[in-house]
């Protein structure tokens, strides 16, 4: 559609003009702005504004709900209106970064290895979830499908090792993306990942059940463990092997780089991790995943209250990247799932089911703009993708929110004291073909069904106590600081 040149004026006057900004650049929907002081930012003129359909506020960035096709256009009025330059998002970003404190950096730095690694390992989920369809007792009859049907039985092992590959091989996954954000090669940090989990490896897993294979350097007896599975150790190797890398390229010709830099680097971190980050790395990774299943075990419907009630806020800060570690991390132990993404899937249906409920809300008020963003916001929400329905609707609103969460503590807390194990997949609605079977019926179904009822009732009935017509933007916290 035809932008009005206007209606850029105004979004530009609105931010706190152009000497406010230090860095702009666009998604598919979203115009994302880094402002020197976000404090100038006029919201009401931004809500006013016809080509704006939602505003909010992360990693400390200002994103502006454009739409997709029409946020191409707007982005050339207002490159032409400021002088700024064009930036990518990665450049964007950096920009960001360096107005956050050191645990926002550590926040972001985790969010910027895992969440590109997140597709694979979510249609892995999905595609377990098919398997898990082809093999269920008593979903299609007394016996699975793929005793009914015989010719289905190499359809499901192929699609079992199609979906279990990206969680075989996870520390190859983790090493690519990790030393893409440390800024060294990402193919060594592949190669990390595979040495690591090489087959001449015994499993950390058969650490008692009898001799372990060792090696013999320099007075050290070193186990020679395979870490498949595990994140912390290809994590910190990929941290050691960037800066080794970075260090060999400042000293050594250009001509020999290729022969020198990529050999020795590998050739000291591999022994630096066996020796000495491997070993350090398992006994910090065994330790938090044995913290997570001693609450889950012993008291799961206090851990699972206390997810399902702090997720929605976690999500709000961005401190809920840091959990992905940890999934993968539960996902590669002995459980084969993690107790967390279930309530993850839980928590993000009530965020879209108490958007929809504000839909109603705004429906009867005959909000017709706010309406809409509520409307497209809870359906994202129930499939997975919360900050719209968050920062544009529930948190403005407030009750919205206080529904969701306290619908997901409750609800959080039943999933936990059956000790429900899922997959990282999709966090919505999806997800419920990523819980692992055992625990469908009758416990995640009717779970789910009360996610997507429940806080959308609630919402309208504390609309009753309400009759705040908000335009605002809520501010994250971890952008106050």
């Amino acid at each position: 559609m035809a932008v009005n040149r206007k209606g850029v004026q105004h979004i530009v006057q609105a931010i706190g003009g152009k000497e406010n900004i230090d860095a702009a650049t666009h998604c598919v929907t979203r115009l994302r702005i880094v402002l020197k002081d976000d404090n100038k930012v006029n919201k009401d003129m931004l809500s006013d504004n016809p080509l704006v359909k939602g505003q909010f506020k992360a990693n400390h960035q200002y994103q502006i709900v454009i739409g997709p096709g029409t946020v191409e256009e707007v982005y050339k009025h207002f490159i032409d209106e400021t002088g700024v330059e064009e930036a990518s998002k990665d450049e964007a970003k950096q920009v960001a970064a360096k107005k956050g404190n050191p645990l926002q950096r550590l926040i972001k730095l985790l969010g910027d290895i895992f969440i590109p690694i997140l597709p694979a390992l979510v249609t892995a989920g999905l595609l377990m979830g098919i398997n898990n369809l082809l093999t269920m007792k008593g979903l299609f009859g007394s016996k699975p499908l793929v005793e009914q049907y015989q010719q289905l039985g190499d359809i499901s092992n192929i699609v079992n090792v199609i979906a279990s590959t990206a969680f075989i091989f996870l520390p190859a996954l983790i090493g690519w993306s990790s030393m893409r954000v440390f800024g060294g090669s990402p193919i060594l940090g592949l190669v990390l990942g595979l040495i690591l989990m090489h087959p001449q490896l015994v499993s950390q897993y058969d650490i008692g059940k009898g001799h372990i294979p060792t090696w013999h350097l320099f007075g050290l007896e070193i186990k020679q463990l395979n870490y498949q599975g595990q994140v912390l150790p290809v994590l910190f190797a990929a941290y050691v092997l960037a800066q080794i890398e970075k260090a060999l390229n400042k000293v050594v010709h250009d001509s020999i780089k290729m022969l020198v830099v990529g050999p020795i680097a590998l050739l000291v971190t591999g022994f630096l991790a066996f020796v000495i980050i491997g070993p350090i790395a398992l006994v910090i990774g065994t330790g938090i995943t044995g913290a997570i299943q001693f609450v889950f075990e012993h008291a799961g419907w206090l851990g699972g209250f206390l997810y399902g009630l702090l997720y929605g806020p976690l999500v709000i800060t961005g401190l809920h990247h840091m959990f992905l570690a940890v999934d993968f991390q539960l996902m590669g132990s002995k459980l084969g799932g993690t107790y967390l993404w279930p309530i993850v899937a839980i928590s993000n249906m009530c965020q879209g089911s108490a958007a929809f409920g504000a839909w109603y809300v705004y429906k009867r008020r005959k909000m017709v703009k706010e309406e809409g963003l509520a409307l497209t916001s809870s359906i994202s929400g129930i499939l997975g993708v919360t900050e719209p329905a968050m920062f544009g609707v529930n948190l403005p609103l407030k009750y919205p929110f206080v529904a969701a969460i306290s619908t997901s503590a409750i609800l959080g807390a039943i999933v936990g004291a059956n000790r429900v194990l899922g997959n990282v997949g999709v966090g919505g609605f999806p997800a419920f073909i990523s819980i692992q079977h055992q625990f469908w019926w009758p416990v995640y179904l009717p779970i789910t069904i009360a996610a997507l009822v429940i806080p959308a009732i609630l919402t309208v009935f504390l609309a009753k106590f309400s009759h705040e017509k908000t335009k605002k933007i809520v501010t994250p916290p971890e952008a106050e600081k």
